[in-house]
């Protein structure tokens, strides 16, 4: 699995090694079971701090994606719902997009409330 962090941008680098996993397990590209690289390896490979890659992966601990036991490799664990997943990135996709249309929260919402019920009819 490929992580990825773009140093320019404002979001923290740990929750883009963390947002990076959920994107390869919502397109289906990683899978219940699958190993994460190690950190140490992934720290090495993206020239940033090892503390970055854990913090990252235990973002994904809590949430209950990946299983972390010390001195071996993070595993993706048989509940990461793929679904949960890929709705989580659409909304942060269309989050992304209302704010750089400059679109208040308010506004975000209701174009969203308004989609949904578009759809259902």
């Amino acid at each position: 699995m490929l992580i990825t962090v773009d140093p320019a941008s404002a979001q923290p680098l740990a929750d883009q090694v963390a947002g990076s996993v959920r994107a390869a397990l919502a397109h289906g590209m990683a899978a219940p079971g699958d190993r994460l690289p190690s950190a140490r390896n992934v720290a090495t490979t993206l020239g940033i701090n090892l503390h970055t890659v854990l913090r990252g992966y235990q973002q994904l601990r809590d949430e209950g994606l990946v299983e972390l036991r010390r001195g071996r490799a993070a595993v993706i664990t048989a509940t990461a719902d793929r679904f949960r997943l890929q709705l989580a990135a659409a909304a942060e996709e269309f989050a992304r997009t209302a704010m750089h249309v400059g679109a208040s929260e308010e506004e975000a919402l209701a174009a969203a409330r308004e989609a949904l019920l578009t759809l259902r009819d």
